[in-house]
């Protein structure tokens, strides 16, 4: 049922409450670099067909890119996710909040649960 409709009624335990509700809407507001991984892929891989040894190496080379901006992309969005919880909620338990937001990243947008309340591009 959370999934056809997004009502926080129905999921679990862990994904309630106001903390988790604010690191949800905090990574739904956002584009992530994980995001774009699929069509990067598809276009590294097209290079990496072509029967020829430079563009396998510029194949390997984007795949490394794309890597390291994935890594660098979750720290930065971690360690600023970090600072709106303690900045927001001083006196909670905010433990696992942000691991949490970040397993969200790496999942499609259309799949998570709930449904995003924020349009990419507000701020919750």
């Amino acid at each position: 049922q959370a999934l056809a409709s997004g009502d926080e009624r129905y999921l679990p335990v862990r994904d309630k409450g106001k903390v988790r509700r604010f690191a949800r809407d905090y990574v739904d507001s956002r584009l992530c670099i994980a995001e774009l991984f699929l069509p990067l892929a598809v276009i590294i891989l097209m290079l990496s067909v072509v029967p020829s040894a430079v563009l396998k190496n510029v194949a390997l080379l984007l795949w490394l890119v794309v890597i390291v901006m994935i890594v660098v992309d979750s720290v930065v969005i971690a360690i600023r996710l970090r600072k709106q919880l303690n900045t927001r909620f001083p006196d909670e338990n905010t433990k696992g909040a942000v691991r949490y937001a970040l397993m969200r990243t790496l999942q499609m947008r259309r799949l998570r649960l709930p449904k995003p309340q924020v349009k990419r591009g507000e701020r919750p």
